[in-house]
């Protein structure tokens, strides 16, 4: 009987620009204050790519570059690169083309994966059906988003949220049960008034009109998000748990993305998890959007053991939201 083959993360690498933008510096910019964001989101400060020319495919690419180096292999070698992103270098060419370019990935082929905060869920399940199928060896995939880019940093409601960073795992076959086991994943159309990018799309393409109006800059009803990320991030990790038999005190680590405190609270707090189990970075980095799952593991891989049972837990515009299983071999 030929053994089941999964997808395991055997190395992980990530990238955060030097440029730090502290809550000090938004005081000066709009009408906010540090205590106010901290209580309300638990971010400190966020990194910014400022050096102009670079875009998102400049932070993939140092971030694949530090996982080839930990697992010895060559850019060459790598079959596939998948990059979620909100904040494409451009609309086409793929930020994946152009990182492959730029790493010398000859013999790759990739994509870019649009689904907001949950890109990275979404690309990770994508990649290891990749794998899974016997058919690729090396999936590398990457959460990377340059949000400075479509922040309007008038708007204090979403100025003080985002931040710059990238994060990369590189997917292998493994026949001893290590990597991905299972994920479910939602989306739901209806939630597209309350977070978005209203322009730069066919539907409202690039006029005086939609730049005058600031309609490139991304949106977010803040209430309205909050409550449905709560109730999404919340009930996906708990059917995940039951699905596969699993309570909080199977879990080593729940990995969520870095939206907000309160709604990481809230979810380890259905998943009945200990804060100790919860990784979070939020106050140095921001939502990162792709980058925030990634950007946990690449912080953490010195803690995680051969055999943790990790849950990884998204939610994004769309809605977007999920949460997949992965069962850890040591990461390098």
């Amino acid at each position: 009987m030929t053994p089941k083959i999964t997808a395991a993360i055997t190395a992980v690498g990530g990238y955060v620009p030097e440029d730090k933008l502290t809550n000090a510096d938004l005081e000066k910019m709009v009408d906010t204050n540090d205590e106010w964001i901290r209580t309300r989101t638990g971010i400190t400060e966020r990194r910014i790519l400022k050096k102009p020319g670079l875009a998102t495919s400049d932070m993939v690419v140092p971030a694949v570059q530090e996982l080839l180096h930990k697992r010895g292999i060559q850019a060459e070698e790598i079959d596939c690169l998948i990059v979620a992103t909100v904040t494409p270098d451009m609309m086409f060419p793929s930020t994946s083309n152009l990182a492959c370019h730029k790493l010398g990935a000859k013999n790759a082929w990739g994509f870019d994966l649009l689904a907001a905060c949950s890109g990275f869920l979404f690309a990770l399940t994508t990649g290891a059906s990749l794998i899974e199928s016997g058919r690729y060896k090396k999936v590398v995939v990457a959460g990377a988003d340059k949000m400075s880019s479509i922040v309007d940093y008038s708007d204090r409601n979403t100025c003080v949220l985002f931040g710059d960073a990238a994060g990369a795992v590189l997917l292998e076959p493994n026949t001893e049960g290590y990597g991905v086991l299972d994920s479910i994943l939602r989306t739901d159309g209806s939630g597209a008034a309350f977070l978005n990018m209203k322009a730069g799309g066919s539907l409202r393409p690039a006029s005086i009109e939609t730049v005058t109006k600031k309609e490139h800059f991304a949106y977010q009803e803040g209430q309205s998000v909050f409550k449905f990320a709560v109730k999404g991030m919340g009930d996906v990790s708990a059917e995940l748990l039951e699905r596969n038999h699993l309570t909080g005190a199977d879990i080593a680590w729940l990995v969520p993305h870095q939206a907000n405190k309160r709604i990481i609270d809230a979810t380890a707090n259905r998943m009945g998890l200990s804060p100790e189990k919860v990784m979070l970075n939020i106050q140095r980095y921001g939502n990162t959007t792709a980058a925030t799952i990634p950007l946990c593991l690449w912080e953490w891989r010195q803690q995680l053991n051969k055999g943790d049972l990790i849950v990884l837990a998204a939610f994004g515009g769309g809605f977007t939201w999920g949460a997949t299983l992965e069962i850890g071999r040591a990461h390098v």
